[in-house]
């Protein structure tokens, strides 16, 4: 009888545990576009893995990458700041030292943490090569326990770093990446073990390189269309190998899957990429910042749905704390996002905090259904604003029109473009000033990779760009 009572204590126990603390996988797409999804109905691209994932879970849409290119993203998802706060002021930047990321937060909290694909937040510019062993800044060096990384973007058949070590792996990219992701969640299962997995696609970035099978259905574009809409039709198929491996272990149900884009689609591409958006990546417009957004865990979000609740990367970081109960302290102050849990449920109403973003002197806030833009002009900035729900396509500037909306936003963004300002000079650390940080360079400068040149001008990503700068 006691071993009973005791046997039900620590069942109870467990799943009381389980319910409140879900493993959780965050993946990202590098350069997918808006309007790249089939239940956004595109015209030649069918995406049915991601959209059984949408038709299961939570899809947001309006939802918006931490800036319009990818470093600045990646650092805002670890950091839940914007991205100038962290140092990543665009791409190529290293995330500061001094930084507290969601990695660290959670295996102190217990989990084990995982790593796979591009990184680029290390300081390194040009083509993705594999992560070094002693990098000051590799992802062990922010909380996770296995890595299996590069510098940047990456194509078929991987040249990746696992903790240091080189590894050739064939296949496309997309699949290699969540194979091995997967193989890391098994292991954590088994050992009983809840994991933080982080899977962060080289697809659909340039040069595109899908094979014959993928690019079939896409005879009637161009040859670089073929490649890219091909990239994302493998990838595609790795999120559903993701969501079926998951439900092999039997851990589907109370595991999160956030999955999202670093930035805006591309320019150059027939049919456009970014949904009838304005401009494209790099962009401060909706078509440079607005990414699709998808989160599936069947256990906290029961009713599938689509919102229109305007929300970001720089979210992340907060929602992923309240649902796994990480202390506040985990999180560097100040945090510009905010917790998207009690939208799981139901909708919530307006957002009670403003979407601020701050990339190459432009700044711009989002509140609601408006949004105010600092741009660059020849005489100070120049200000735009749109009203986004009645023009997403933002062609009608409102800021001689709606003066008290305008000055009103205004005030905001100058009091956010102030703090960020404080922050970059260092004022958010205990030391009150930034610390030692490795340069921005591009990675053959670095000695350590220079015996592997010969080898790698072999590699189609590395070609061109070691012939043009190694005369």
């Amino acid at each position: 009888m006691r071993f009973f009572v005791v046997f039900l204590f620590i069942c109870f126990t467990q799943l009381s545990w389980g319910a409140t603390k879900p493993n959780v996988i965050l993946v990202m797409a590098d350069d997918q576009g808006w309007g790249q999804t089939g239940y956004y109905n595109h015209p030649v691209l069918k995406t049915p893995h991601l959209d059984a994932m949408a038709k299961a879970g939570l899809r947001f849409d309006r939802f918006y990458a931490g800036g319009p290119v990818c470093s600045p993203t990646r650092a805002t998802v670890l950091t839940g700041r914007t991205h100038d706060r962290t140092g990543v002021f665009d791409h190529g930047y290293a995330l500061r030292s001094q930084e507290k990321t969601l990695a660290a937060a959670m295996q102190k909290a217990g989990y084990a943490t995982g790593h796979f694909g591009k990184w680029h937040l290390n300081g390194l510019r040009g083509p993705g090569v594999p992560i070094l062993r002693d990098d000051s800044h590799s992802p062990g060096k922010v909380g996770f326990d296995e890595w299996l990384s590069v510098t940047n973007f990456f194509e078929r058949d991987p040249l990746l770093s696992r903790a240091g070590k080189f590894e050739d792996h064939k296949g496309d990219s997309s699949e290699v990446v969540v194979d091995e992701a997967l193989k890391f969640i098994t292991r954590k299962v088994k050992a009983k073990q809840l994991f933080f997995t982080v899977i962060w696609y080289g697809t659909p970035h340039s040069p595109w390189i899908a094979n014959n099978k993928d690019k079939a259905t896409f005879t009637k574009l161009t040859a670089k269309a073929q490649d890219h809409y091909g990239e994302l039709v493998a990838m595609d198929r790795s999120i559903g190998t993701l969501r079926r491996g998951l439900r092999k272990l039997g851990v589907a149900d109370n595991t999160l899957v956030w999955f999202t884009s670093d930035n805006g689609g591309l320019k150059g591409f027939e049919p456009d990429t970014t949904g009838g958006l304005r401009d494209y990546k790099g962009s401060m417009y909706e078509g440079g910042l607005r990414v699709p957004c998808v989160i599936e865990w069947p256990a906290g979000i029961p009713k599938p749905r689509i919102t229109k609740y305007p929300a970001g990367a720089v979210d992340t970081f907060p929602t992923i704390a309240e649902i796994c109960g990480l202390p506040k302290s985990s999180m560097i102050q100040p945090q510009d996002g905010l917790s998207l849990k009690p939208l799981f449920k139901k909708e919530i109403g307006a957002r009670t905090k403003l979407l601020p973003f701050q990339s190459r002197d432009r700044v711009a806030v989002i509140d609601n259904n408006y949004k105010l833009l600092a741009l660059t002009g020849k005489n100070g900035p120049r200000y735009e604003l749109y009203n986004l729900v009645k023009d997403h396509a933002e062609k009608q500037n409102l800021y001689a029109s709606e003066p008290k909306i305008a000055a009103h936003l205004r005030k905001k963004l100058e009091s956010v473009h102030e703090s960020i300002a404080q922050s970059v000079a260092g004022k958010d650390y205990p030391e009150g000033k930034v610390g030692p940080q490795p340069p921005r360079i591009f990675w053959n400068t670095v000695d350590a990779y220079k015996p592997f040149f010969p080898e790698w001008r072999k590699r189609p990503e590395y070609d061109a760009w070691l012939k043009r700068r190694l005369k």
